[in-house]
């Protein structure tokens, strides 16, 4: 393992994912995305802390609330809303077209429909009012460990689906992800789950891989793959199900 040339793939993905300037010396290169893929966790840690950090701090100034709509805009303005973008288009394309043809067209039109619209402001409530419910030392946690696992999970997708952009498109991560790479997006993504609980960990761990499969089948049926916008919708679905799942392990 080379370190500089692994150093070089992780500023890759943090500059793909996020607005972070990087080194000039790291230059591009089209494997280097391809590379830099078992990183992508690894840049969900670091999203999911300045979250956490974001909330706590607000804390001492502001209500739960307010502290959560704080460290969520947080983590938008680091990514650019990247993730909540795909959300966005995946939702247009599926709910308004019926031909693969149609959803392809529509998730790569940059406009955003009623679809896209009422689905964004659905997942960004869920995850205020999910957080905000949450004790603090959870919800902090929780950031961390959602923001990792669901690109962890999200990526996985590039070991089973086909990327299916036309011949010429580029494509926004390697189309195959195996092997030592995906070991190590585990490795980066998945521990976060299982602190300070870790049989809330393992229920989440079920769910997530319950939610990868149904997700990969529709995927598949609709469209015979995945794309970027799918790697994103995905996301932000596993996301808030780490949310929602560690609100109802408090609950119940």
């Amino acid at each position: 393992m080379n370190p500089r040339a692994e150093l070089r793939y992780f500023f890759t993905a943090l500059g793909y994912f996020t607005r972070v300037p990087v080194p000039r010396w790291v230059g591009y290169e089209p494997h280097y995305l391809n590379a830099a893929a078992r990183y992508f966790p690894l840049v969900g840690l670091l999203v999911g802390g300045l979250a956490a950090l974001v909330y706590l701090a607000a804390l001492h100034v502001f209500p739960h609330g307010v502290s959560v709509i704080l460290s969520m805009t947080a983590t938008l303005l680091l990514t650019g809303a990247f993730h909540e973008d795909g959300l966005a288009d995946c939702c247009d394309a599926f709910g308004g077209a019926y031909s693969r043809a149609d959803v392809l067209r529509i998730m790569h039109d940059s406009r955003i429909g009623a679809f896209g619209a009422i689905a964004l402001v659905i997942a960004l409530a869920l995850k205020w009012q999910t957080l905000a419910a949450l004790p603090p030392d959870r919800a902090a946690g929780l950031m961390i460990a959602a923001h990792a696992a669901s690109r962890a999970f999200a990526i996985s997708y590039l070991a089973t689906l086909d990327y299916v952009r036309p011949e010429g498109k580029a494509k926004p991560v390697a189309q195959r992800l195996s092997g030592a790479p995906f070991a190590w997006a585990a490795v980066f993504g998945l521990p976060a789950l299982f602190w300070p609980d870790w049989r809330f960990g393992c229920v989440a761990l079920v769910m997530l891989l319950v939610l990868r499969l149904l997700l990969g089948r529709y995927f598949v049926r609709r469209i015979g793959g995945y794309t970027g916008d799918c790697l994103g919708f995905a996301q932000q679905i596993f996301e808030l199900a780490i949310y929602l799942a560690g609100l109802a392990w408090i609950s119940s």
